[in-house]
């Protein structure tokens, strides 16, 4: 099997609350997403999509995604999707960085595979090892009443873990923290994510305030060392995202003890192949991680499920269901919630099939 063609397609998805804002005055109204296909000569077809969190957060922007791809699609022409290991050094030794550009590709190899082989995805990462996958809910940043508001409504859907966008004033931020806790019954998880929004000196301060507030305190600063420093100051249970892109810096910060847990985003790490790896090396080192992405629709959400669903339960924190909060359906077969859960469909590769018409034309046709 050969790949013959790579497509691609621009989709806006407009979110149900109007915005979604976190550290630092940053927002987005309508996420820019991007949907890829990889065809193959056996006619098999393998979806996926990129989103990307605006171009404020990570190394990673909309365009980007696309114009990477039309860098890099046209030297993938030829190769053998299946072959996954293969495919990633090769996207590594001709495009140097730029995982989230790589993700969609690998992704779309591994529906590919999927297909080929009548298996879903989460079989070929290891196998059911949960069945229902426990989601947390974002809160966007707002005021502290305002978001106490907003968890209280979540509750209602199911949801028992709540992941708060602070990252703003210090003194507000400590409000918020205190007054969602408040919301919340004892068994429900919260946790303060700062999106590296605080100085080391603001966060020394706001952990100290909230000593004793049952909260998990994800990535305060912008650095690793300044996010090790914050660890060392405080008891509450820690959470590293931005800074953990690879195994490199993974097996870092297990070495120095940096944190309780991750936040493993697919795209982040550059697709399904390096997300396994670094997922099954948490599992090695009895770290639980928060399993998700940047953003996206419902191919992401569908991606996302299939990593989770092959981690074990004790090691999955939490997930996202990212199709919940747009108010715009492209592809059929995607995971919906219920009661605060959701699972990886049992057809074949990702089990989804992109909307075309909701599409439209692609923007671009590699071949």
């Amino acid at each position: 099997m050969k790949i013959t063609g790579i497509k691609f397609w621009q989709v806006g998805l407009p979110l149900k609350e109007g915005r979604y804002s976190w550290s630092n005055g940053n927002f987005v109204d309508v996420f820019d997403s991007t949907v890829v296909a990889v065809e193959t000569d056996a006619g098999i077809t393998g979806y996926a999509e990129c989103c990307p969190l605006g171009s404020a957060y990570l190394p990673a922007y909309a365009l980007g995604v696309r114009s990477g791809l039309l860098e890099l699609g046209p030297k993938l022409i030829g190769l053998d999707p299946r072959d996954l290991g293969l495919l990633n050094r090769h996207m590594d030794a001709v495009l140097r960085g730029h995982p989230y550009i790589k993700a969609p590709i690998d992704i779309a190899c591994w529906d590919i595979l999927g297909k080929s082989t009548g298996l879903p995805v989460y079989k070929l990462l290891g196998g059911a090892a949960q069945d229902k996958i426990a989601l947390y809910r974002a809160i966007s940043q707002e005021s502290p009443a305002a978001m106490a508001a907003k968890i209280a409504g979540y509750k209602k859907e199911g949801y028992t873990k709540f992941q708060l966008k602070v990252g703003g004033n210090a003194d507000v931020d400590i409000l918020r923290i205190h007054e969602t806790r408040a919301a919340l019954a004892p068994t429900d998880i919260l946790v303060a994510d700062a999106n590296t929004g605080w100085t080391r000196a603001e966060a020394a301060r706001i952990v100290a305030a909230v000593a004793e507030v049952d909260v998990y305190i994800e990535q305060p600063c912008p650095t690793y060392e300044e996010c090790l420093s914050v660890r060392r100051r405080t008891a509450r249970p820690f959470v590293l995202d931005e800074v953990i892109d690879d195994i490199g810096t993974l097996m870092q910060a297990l070495s120095d003890d940096a944190m309780d847990i991750i936040n493993l985003k697919i795209s982040k790490v550059g697709g399904l192949t390096k997300a396994r790896l670094l997922r099954d090396v948490c599992v090695a080192s009895g770290t639980p991680m928060t399993i998700e992405d940047t953003w996206g629709g419902d191919i992401v959400t569908a991606t996302i499920a299939h990593l989770a669903r092959s981690t074990p339960e004790e090691f999955c924190f939490s997930a996202t269901d990212f199709n919940s909060y747009g108010t715009v359906e492209i592809a059929a077969g995607a995971p919906k919630r219920l009661n605060g859960f959701m699972t990886a469909s049992d057809a074949p590769g990702l089990g989804i099939e992109p909307h075309l018409d909701v599409l439209g034309k692609p923007l671009a046709v590699i071949s």
